[in-house]
């Protein structure tokens, strides 16, 4: 019989780093003046951007510029539906993740509060890893299989599972795979999957959590989402319309500062990877990390790249009600807008 599945000892042994801090978030607060900023990410390389501006204060720096002392104030969470939670209760004003959250936000909000992305926080490839050496494609998961997402039907790796599913089935059986899914935070299911022997058997993961996976020798990819949807953003940046309204000056500094950012990570890798160790603590090899990053497939950029085949897709199986036209009805356009798709 399988043993239950019990994620944080696994982490901890392994070394990945894994933190949750949440105190912030107990209860929503008032609008507030120009001059503060809550923001809101989750685990992975992905988020390196955020990284850099942390570690460079260059929102602060920006803010400066606008002629204000803007207080940055940073949570760590897992899973776009508490994301999703904290940005609707007006706990964060930034929220960071998956193109599946935002969307979904964008979808539930629309001609209310009107969440729309910042910015993309880079193209990168995301992985489906399986320890059961009978997975060789999606096709081959059974009732015995879970497969660890970071929130269930909701993240950008539950949402590329149906699009991967609606693929090989049809847009009727677009959800066939959710049932084996559940909410794992990606340093616990990467320990799950290294150390075997639980229900845990597949990771819809992200770098660096993949690549730490794919070491292990009992590690190998099903699905890669390049293949899926060509290089794409799967990450980003969004916000509350009156967040962005009624803060101009304290959004236009966060927007410069990220902007920044891309092009310090993509011009200097080395110095990057300094900055991810630094910043998580996570416990990585610099080498290893630096390699990681290296891959000619990963973009540090703002602009978002491919976001529409997935809102497309999500409106045509009714997991979102309104069709966007195209991307720039979900991003915000602002003075110097992003060239996109």
């Amino acid at each position: 019989m399988s043993r239950r599945l019990s994620f944080a000892p696994l982490a901890a042994a392994i070394g990945l780093g894994f933190s949750l801090i949440a105190g912030s978030l107990v209860a929503p607060t008032v609008a507030r003046a120009e001059g503060e900023i809550r923001i809101a990410e989750q685990f992975g390389i992905v988020y390196l951007l955020l990284n850099v501006v942390r570690d460079q204060h260059l929102i602060e720096k920006y803010g400066k510029q606008e002629g204000i002392d803007i207080k940055v104030d940073w949570t760590q969470l897992s899973g776009g539906a508490a994301v999703n939670d904290a940005l609707l209760s007006g706990s964060i004003d930034i929220a960071g993740a998956g193109v599946g959250p935002l969307l979904t936000i964008w979808d539930r909000t629309h001609g209310k509060q009107n969440v729309k992305a910042v910015a993309s926080l880079g193209n990168f490839p995301y992985y489906l890893v399986s320890n059961n050496p009978k997975v060789k494609t999606i096709a081959d998961f059974t009732e015995k299989d879970r497969i660890a997402v970071p929130a269930v039907g909701v993240s950008v790796q539950s949402r590329f599972l149906q699009y991967a599913a609606a693929k090989q089935w049809g847009d009727k059986e677009f959800n066939r795979l959710d049932k084996y899914t559940i909410a794992v935070p990606h340093p616990d299911a990467t320990a799950a999957l290294i150390a075997g022997g639980t229900e845990l058997s597949g990771h819809f993961s992200n770098p660096p959590f993949q690549d730490q996976a794919l070491a292990n020798p009992n590690v190998h990819v099903v699905l890669n989402t390049y293949d899926l949807l060509g290089p794409n953003s799967p990450t980003v940046l969004f916000a509350t319309e009156k967040f962005r309204n009624e803060n101009p000056k304290t959004y236009k500094a966060f927007v410069e500062a990220l902007t920044e950012a891309a092009q310090f990570a993509q011009n200097d890798k080395g110095a990057a990877a300094d900055t991810y160790i630094r910043v998580t603590k996570a416990k990585i090899d610099r080498a290893a990390l630096l390699k990681i990053i290296d891959n000619p497939q990963f973009e540090f950029s703002v602009t978002p790249k491919n976001t529409y085949p997935l809102a497309e897709f999500l409106y045509r199986v009714g997991a979102i009600k309104n069709k966007p036209d195209s991307w720039k009805d979900y991003f915000f356009q602002d003075a110097k807008p992003l060239q996109g798709s």
